[in-house]
């Protein structure tokens, strides 16, 4: 097979390296009425956010806080309407993940007529205006700061949902790598597999001959290898924090997803394990794709030699082991940063099975994977052997 007809555009300006959240003076309109928006707080407790605020000047700020880690439409309806109450015309994202999803939710509901949960459920489609946004990077993991995508959650229907639309590309994103030394080792470790998933996602399908994408693919993977433990270990080491944060954006900004199909099984059947039991989303993302890998073995055959080979320095002619040892390094390369890959680990029964695959049904993922061939009933079976 070929590689795939396809279009690349990414219009977000990334301003990398230390002392950078200075040049929010010249990104940022001089007469901007901004709200910022953050999460828990720990933007607080660490400096960034008065760093922040003063690289603002005499702006009119305020700080809208509160965005959950799967961030909640509930919440993030508080801020829809602040900002169209007190005409707010520009939001700045300080944290990870989950404030960029959510305040690409904000800026893309402000101007919608009507219900804003309807556009979570069209998938962002019938997003046709935004409030100017831009972002501040505190947690590499889900490449927000460079893509179009979001993945917003509702917890009073049980439901967590992406959406995308090329209004929601940031407009700048700041990437310091030391603005994330402070945290967690659990929030690292979760960035690191997360970055690796959005990789694999794109990398572990079939083959179309797209060279140049599957090397930049697998120079990430390698890079997540190398650097993750380096970075969980010594989380001041500037070097490999700033490898891990740019792997982290490359994972998911286009470009190795350019003309090769993709496949995203894995991370929507994590969205249900999040939805309904509270995993952290890079917990659930460990404990799905080695099943995922081993149930579609055959349909991923080439390329899982491919990666088996390449990336984990597998050898032999015997290509069933390469692909049960891949599988296998998949799954210790999660463990070696302290995450539990089986459901049972989080004290989670065989009553998940039956759960998830009733989400899935309800969210109509009938048709998941590359080939649209992941079936509500291969679901159960991924499910039933993460168990």
């Amino acid at each position: 097979m070929s590689i795939q007809n396809f279009e690349f555009y990414n219009p977000t300006r990334i301003v990398f390296g230390q002392n950078t959240i200075k040049k929010l003076d010249y990104l940022i309109p001089k007469n901007a009425k901004v709200l910022i928006t953050i999460g828990g707080g720990s933007v607080r407790k660490n400096g960034t956010l008065i760093e922040v605020q003063k690289a603002l000047g005499t702006r009119h700020v305020e700080v809208f806080e509160g965005i959950e880690a799967n961030p909640l439409y509930e919440t993030l309806m508080k801020a829809v309407e602040k900002i169209r109450h007190e005409n707010f015309d520009f939001v700045l994202g300080v944290g990870g993940g989950s404030v960029m999803d959510g305040t690409k939710f904000i800026a893309g509901s402000v101007h919608y007529a009507g219900d804003p949960w309807q556009l979570v459920l069209d998938c962002g489609k019938d997003i046709n205006k935004v409030v100017p946004f831009g972002f501040v990077l505190t947690l590499p993991a889900t490449g927000s700061e460079m893509n179009a995508n979001a993945v917003i959650s509702r917890k009073t229907t049980e439901d967590k949902l992406p959406i995308k639309n090329e209004l929601l590309y940031p407009i700048f994103s700041i990437l310091d790598p030391t603005k994330t030394f402070s945290l967690p080792k659990r929030q690292i470790a979760n960035g690191i597999i997360d970055a690796f998933v959005h990789t694999v996602e794109q990398y572990l399908t079939y083959p179309v001959n797209a060279l140049v994408q599957d090397r930049f693919a697998e120079g990430i993977l390698l890079t997540l290898i190398e650097e993750g433990h380096k970075t969980f270990i010594q989380p001041e080491d500037y070097e490999s924090r700033a490898n891990f944060v740019w792997a982290a954006t490359m994972a998911l900004n286009g470009l190795i997803g350019a003309g090769v199909p993709e496949d995203w099984a894995t991370h929507m059947i994590g969205h249900e394990l999040t939805i309904l039991y509270g995993l952290d989303h890079g917990q659930t993302l460990a404990i799905i794709l080695p099943s995922v890998l081993q149930e579609m073995r055959q349909d991923k055959r080439e390329k899982l030699i491919q990666y088996g080979k390449r990336v984990w320095g597998l050898s032999g002619h015997n290509d069933e082991k390469i692909i049960d040892d891949a599988i296998v390094k998949t799954r210790e390369f999660f463990e070696s940063f302290g995450v539990k890959t089986y459901l049972h680990e989080y004290n989670i029964d065989k009553s998940a099975v039956d759960k998830v695959a009733e989400q899935l049904k309800r969210h109509h993922m009938t048709a998941l994977g590359e080939r649209k061939n992941i079936t509500p009933d291969v679901s159960y079976r991924i499910v039933q052997a993460s168990l």
